[in-house]
């Protein structure tokens, strides 16, 4: 199949490792020009080399609107704009529904949802004169079965989520296609600091809270990050045109409800 991504330009924010720094490698393998951003310039500089060619790093907090703006002005600088853009934000801290400062669910709201709402209204002027544009949001399976012990990132990220079905009605006629995924197990760093910090808490073997949570995946293993991101590179490309508004679970089979 040919994904007609060859020269198309793309901004994956959070790609300096796991499921982020897979999708950038796998647009790169398509031929697609690629941002790749990290809250560490010299880290995303260095993720952008070892991706490969017409890959640039850039440096983002996407909690401070200023550092926002200008990414989107340095991308506008080297790349001309983006033609696909993921919206990929780290993972808040592990923390039950109750009792949580008003300053840490203000942060990280800022961090999650108004940071990326902001980059893509940076994007979308130039994908709707283009007729063409990719936005692909990374969630979590939380968003559709609440994962216990992760309150801050079931509520944002479905905040985030609601959003985007809103906006993809809106730009549907104008050639840009808007679409969520979410990754189940998939064997990142960020699911090891998760399993980590669930053994901690149960004092198990960390190699008990992997067994208990594979034994809830119907295929049998975490996920990797490849093939996450090849779910991603799909919904970048001209053969994904008539897929908007939708979430696509990667997860193995995991997530029970319908």
């Amino acid at each position: 199949m040919n994904l007609n991504l060859d020269g198309k330009r793309a901004l994956v924010l959070g790609a300096t490792r796991g499921i982020g720094r897979a999708i950038a490698s796998g647009l790169a393998a398509e031929g697609a020009n690629v941002g790749v951003t990290g809250r560490d310039e010299a880290n995303a500089a260095v993720a952008a080399a070892t991706i490969g060619k017409n890959v640039k790093g850039y440096k983002l907090d996407s909690g401070d609107l200023a550092s926002v703006d200008a990414l989107w002005q340095s991308v506008v600088n080297t790349q001309g704009g983006c033609d696909v853009l993921v919206l990929n934000s780290g993972g808040p801290p592990a923390s039950p529904a109750r009792n949580i400062a008003p300053e840490i669910w203000r942060k990280n709201f800022e961090c999650m949802f108004v940071g990326l709402v902001r980059i893509a209204d940076h994007a979308l002027p130039g994908m709707i004169e283009r007729r063409f544009g990719r936005i692909i949001i990374v969630a979590s399976s939380g968003v559709v079965q609440p994962i216990p012990n992760l309150a801050i990132s079931n509520a944002v990220r479905a905040a985030v989520v609601a959003w985007s079905k809103t906006l993809a009605s809106e730009v549907a006629k104008d050639g840009v296609t808007v679409n969520v995924l979410l990754p189940g197990r998939i064997h990142t760093e960020r699911v090891d600091e998760i399993d980590a910090g669930n053994a901690l808490r149960s004092d198990k073997p960390i190699d008990a809270i992997r067994a208990a949570s594979i034994a809830k995946i119907p295929i049998g293993n975490y996920g990797t990050a490849d093939e996450f991101a090849a779910a991603a590179v799909f919904l970048a490309s001209t053969a994904a045109s008539y897929i908007t508004g939708t979430m696509l679970r990667v997860d193995g089979g995991m997530i029970t409800s319908i």
